[in-house]
């Protein structure tokens, strides 16, 4: 849905919402299948706790200690580890008799962990109805329930259990801003944007809040451009153009405030394509050269207005683009296995242009999601490009032409690529469209207008793809 990610610490486990981002499953390695092999038998249910939420951070501890780098792909191996260790130590403690007090409360936080939401909502309840449960545990545990409640849709009594916990000392706004935002995503689910517009606003209101404590404030930040990015949303889909202006001239202030130059242009990034969006193209680039002197005014540190500066720079290509009718690509060699098309020819279809190459990492990434894609989408009128050139190399040894496409065709049966590469003589392509950084997303809606342009790789980035192509393959 957004691009929210980049201001989470990942490492950080510790609290109420220790597993708020589901991993896809895959094999453990040898080190989870070494922790998981521990019997437990002999822990209390706090202590199996402890242990698994504590499990991401060893783990970093260890890679530092190894100097091996904690990378997205170790993160997301240590995150499946953990889930499962919680899982076992959550049906061995669950099978014990006489569990009382505290024990229902690291059970369920024990399930939450596991990501199993019935468990976690069971027995977090039934810790809460002990009277003599530590306050703000008591309070965490209505927390995750109520964000339970709101995933699983029982959204009267997620609404029940907030009511519930303002009522009680303490409140912490980390809490309010993860209930109210679960409830504002499970209206948005709905449609339901009258409902999801205030818990969106409550939700950035409390995210706000934890800027002003300095040790919240990396939590914060991404606390508050996710509720912040709801609050627009909420007015965008329910066609309040005014307020949801608004919402994105409160983020780019904030972000200012506190010195936050990826934020600040995320801001500004959202406002000049939401002006595309709404038909508004005319007053993009007025718009763009006013952001440029504000990020000069609004940051005294000349090295965080000059990365705003720097970032709206390389975007400017494609904000021309936005809103434009798709380019003609210039200066193709092979066009394979399908025959060469103008992009004229592909009108009344939706077109996406993966800029990709043999030595970009994060182009394979995208690999899987671009076969589910046209597997899913093939049907409606889906398309896609491989676009990459020569680079006169093959793993770091010189190849001529033909040797790249030689090597360009096995590259693609092997990694099961069903659908056109287009092979340029040099970057003509890449400059018209603004893709110079890999990989480039570009996606062409059935006029034939650019609607999408983005650059990198992320599961927040793919989700957000995949939404645009659901919508652009609806548009008939």
């Amino acid at each position: 849905m957004r691009v929210i990610t980049l201001f989470l610490v990942l490492v950080s486990v510790m609290g109420a919402f220790a597993q708020s981002r589901r991993i896809a499953p895959g094999s453990a390695s040898d080190a989870s299948t070494a922790q998981l092999s521990i019997t437990g038998t002999e822990l209390s249910v706090k202590e199996m706790f402890t242990e698994a939420n504590g499990y991401i951070k060893s783990k970093g501890t260890e890679f530092d200690a190894k100097k091996i780098p904690f990378s997205d792909r170790l993160f997301k191996q240590a995150k499946l580890e953990q889930r499962q260790l919680a899982a076992k130590y959550a049906t061995m403690a669950g099978g014990r008799k006489g569990l009382a007090g505290e024990d229902f409360y690291y059970l369920g936080m024990l399930h939450w962990i596991a990501e199993n939401l019935d468990g976690t909502r069971e027995n977090l309840r039934k810790f809460v109805s002990i009277e003599d449960g530590a306050a703000d545990r008591r309070q965490t545990a209505r927390s995750i329930v109520a964000v339970v409640l709101a995933k699983q849709k029982k959204l009267e009594e997620a609404e029940t259990l907030l009511a519930d916990y303002l009522k009680f000392e303490p409140k912490k706004m980390t809490e309010r801003a993860r209930i109210e935002g679960e409830l504002a995503k499970a209206y948005q689910l709905q449609k339901d944007f009258v409902r999801m517009a205030p818990h969106a606003e409550e939700s950035y209101a409390a995210a706000k809040a934890l800027l002003k404590d300095a040790s919240s404030r990396p939590r914060g930040l991404g606390e508050i451009l996710d509720a912040g990015m709801l609050v627009y949303e909420a007015f965008r889909d329910g066609e309040n153009q005014k307020k949801a202006e608004d919402a994105l001239e409160d983020m780019r202030v904030t972000a200012a405030s506190v010195e936050s130059p990826s934020f600040y242009y995320y801001a500004v990034d959202q406002k000049i394509k939401y002006l595309v969006e709404t038909g508004r193209k005319a007053q993009v680039q007025e718009f763009y050269l006013v952001s440029l002197i504000n990020a000069a005014k609004d940051f005294p540190v000349r090295a965080a207005s000059s990365d705003v500066i720097e970032r709206l720079k390389k975007r400017e290509k494609h904000y021309k683009l936005l809103g434009s009718p798709a380019p003609e690509m210039p200066s193709v060699d092979q066009w394979f296995p399908g025959k060469p098309r103008s992009m004229s020819e592909f009108r009344g279809k939706v077109v996406l242009l993966d800029f990709w190459a043999t030595w970009c990492a994060p182009c394979f990434e995208a690999f899987p999601y671009l076969r589910e894609w046209h597997r899913d989408f093939k049907g409606d009128g889906f398309e896609i490009l491989g676009v990459t050139r020569y680079y006169g190399a093959i793993g770091g040894l010189p190849a001529d032409n033909p040797g790249e496409i030689a090597y360009f065709k096995t590259f693609r049966e092997r990694e099961n690529l069903p659908y056109d590469f287009v092979v340029g003589k040099d970057q003509s392509i890449q400059h018209l469209y603004g893709a110079t950084a890999l990989p480039t997303a570009v996606l062409i809606d059935r006029k034939g207008i650019v609607r999408y342009i983005e650059t990198g790789s992320s599961t927040t980035r793919h989700d957000e793809m995949r939404e645009m192509i659901v919508k652009l393959v609806a548009e008939k």
